[in-house]
């Protein structure tokens, strides 16, 4: 349920009014924290980044987001941090299906080849958890909020692999390994835990970490062994096979 009676994309489209925002003119992220914390002040910091992502027409994670064309055609992302008006004129046409990863063609994917039992890409282990989180632990769900997904959540410049929620309403943060976990994924984790309790959660509301991984390292375990606020978790894929009578 929208905080102020109008979703938060809409606030978006009455910014831009309120700041008079004309074409080629750039804002920022941080005019736009900014504009919130004034008029809006209700609206979480982690729900203003997704919009933004989802309000901009070339950003690679809007589809996770329920993007709808025209409604959600607003900004052409510069940079991270950095935004203007959408200009039908000279921008591409905006994205609202998943891009294949930067670099890499259709033809470089059939090619890559992962061992037996991993996934190829991290984003498919994202989007079959996500999909299966109560794997994970019963009752866990994908965080959602007015279109707003916990698949690839902005926390500070960067992507959460997936926010979820637990059945007691606590955040858990999960971050995916497509092959081995070592031990530096930690300090990752640890950031973005510390930026959805500071930016996201309610006051005194519980955030977790899982990670998910084909292997799990003795030194991630051991780095984790003094953190009782994340979780370990080793994935195995399985194939069976059966003769087709015909």
């Amino acid at each position: 349920m929208a905080l102020y009676g109008k979703p938060v994309r809409a606030l978006m489209w009455e910014m831009v009014g309120d700041l008079k925002t004309k074409k080629g003119d750039v804002i920022t992220r941080e005019q736009v924290l900014e504009w919130f914390a004034e008029h809006y002040p209700k609206v979480k910091e982690g729900t203003i980044g997704a919009h933004l992502i989802r309000l901009s027409t070339n950003a690679r994670s809007r589809h996770h987001y329920e993007a709808k064309p025209k409604d959600d055609d607003l900004f052409y992302q510069i940079d991270g941090s950095r935004f203007r008006l959408y200009d039908p004129e000279q921008d591409p046409q905006p994205l609202y299906e998943q891009t294949p990863p930067f670099g890499q063609s259709a033809a470089e994917e059939a090619e890559d080849s992962e061992p037996p039992g991993e996934f190829a890409y991290e984003a498919d282990l994202r989007n079959y958890l996500a999909k299966n989180l109560a794997l994970l632990e019963p009752g866990l769900k994908l965080y959602g909020e007015e279109g707003i997904s916990g698949i690839e959540f902005p926390a500070g410049g960067r992507f959460i692999d997936i926010l979820a929620v637990d059945s007691r309403t606590g955040y858990v943060i999960i971050e995916l390994k497509v092959s081995r976990g070592y031990d530096r994924v930690v300090g990752q984790l640890l950031r973005y835990m510390a930026w959805v309790e500071k930016n996201h959660a309610d006051p005194g509301q519980p955030v977790r970490g899982f990670i998910v991984a084909r292997g799990i390292s003795e030194d991630l375990i051991l780095a984790c062994s003094r953190v009782s606020t994340i979780t370990l978790f080793e994935y195995a894929l399985s194939v069976q096979v059966r003769k087709v009578d015909r």
